[in-house]
C-alpha cells in the first residue's frame, strides 16, 4: 500500500467535528482529559467484556454468543461511521492507532487529531479496510471469549459499514456518487467480500449471515438479515 501523506491536525479535527452531529455512532471524542479512557487494544485483548455484559443485560440475553455479536456490531459501527464520513466528505483518514475506549462504556476517543490524506486515485478502500478491519476488528474478533463464527462477525462489519453509508447519504446526498463507489469497493475487499450485496440505492444491504439478535427475548430479524422476509419490520439492535 502506498504511504499516505499526513493531514494537518486541524483538518482532521474539523472533519471529525462535522461527522459527530450525524448520530451517536459518528461521535468520536478528540483530545481532552486522559482520565476515564484506556487503550482500545487492551479491551480487544480482554474480549471487550464490559460491552458484551452491557448488551447481555440490556437485551436480557443468556447466550453470550448473541451478546458478543451485538457488541461487536455496535463497535464496528463506531469505527466505520466517522472514518467513512471523513473519507468521502474531506478526503481524510483519521489515524486510529492511538484509539481509546471509555472505561465505563462504548464511547471512543483519539488523544490527538492525527490522520492522513486519501488520494482520489489511490487505493482508498484498501486504506480504510486496513485502518478499521485489520487494525481493529480482526483484533477484537481474536480476543472474544465466546466462539462466534467469523462469517457472522464480518457480516456484522459489512452491515455496520452499509448503515454508516446510509446515514451519511441521508445527511449529505451530494456525496452519493463517491460514497457509492467507495462502499462498493470496500464490500469487495478482504473479509468483507461475499458477506452480502447492496440491493437498492438507499443503500439497502442483504447479508449472507445473521447477527443473532432475533434470538434475544425481545429481538426480531434485522432488515438486512439473510433470514428476514421483505414484509418483516426490521429490528433496532442498539
Amino acid at each position: 500500500m502506498t504511504p499516505l501523506r499526513t493531514a494537518p491536525p486541524g483538518t482532521v479535527a474539523a472533519a471529525l467535528a462535522e461527522a459527530a452531529p450525524l448520530g451517536s455512532f459518528f461521535a468520536l471524542t478528540v483530545g481532552g482529559p486522559d482520565t476515564g479512557w484506556r487503550p482500545v487494544g487492551d479491551a480487544y485483548a480482554a474480549g471487550v467484556p464490559d460491552l458484551v455484559d452491557a448488551v447481555a443485560r440490556r437485551h436480557a440475553v443468556a447466550e453470550m454468543r448473541i451478546a458478543a455479536s451485538i457488541a461487536q456490531l455496535g463497535h464496528a459501527a463506531r469505527l466505520w461511521s466517522p472514518v467513512l464520513f471523513c473519507a468521502v466528505a474531506h478526503g481524510v483518514l483519521p489515524d486510529l492507532d492511538g484509539l481509546q475506549k471509555a472505561e465505563d462504556g462504548a464511547a471512543l476517543r483519539l488523544p490527538a487529531p492525527r490522520g492522513h490524506r486519501l488520494p482520489r486515485d489511490g487505493d482508498r478502500a484498501g486504506a480504510l479496510y486496513h485502518a478499521v478491519v485489520t487494525r481493529h476488528l480482526d483484533r477484537l474478533a481474536a480476543g472474544l471469549r465466546v466462539k462466534v463464527a467469523p462469517g457472522l462477525l464480518y457480516g456484522n462489519a459489512a452491515s455496520a459499514l452499509v448503515e454508516a453509508a446510509r446515514a451519511i447519504l441521508a445527511a449529505r446526498p451530494d456525496l452519493r456518487d463517491d460514497l457509492t463507489g467507495l462502499l462498493g469497493e470496500l464490500l469487495r475487499t478482504g473479509r468483507l467480500d461475499r458477506t452480502g450485496r447492496v440491493v437498492s440505492p438507499e443503500p439497502a444491504f442483504r447479508r449472507r449471515s445473521c447477527c443473532l439478535y432475533h434470538r434475544a427475548p425481545a429481538g426480531r430479524k434485522c432488515g438486512d438479515c439473510s433470514l428476514a422476509r421483505p414484509d418483516e419490520r426490521p429490528a433496532d439492535r442498539r
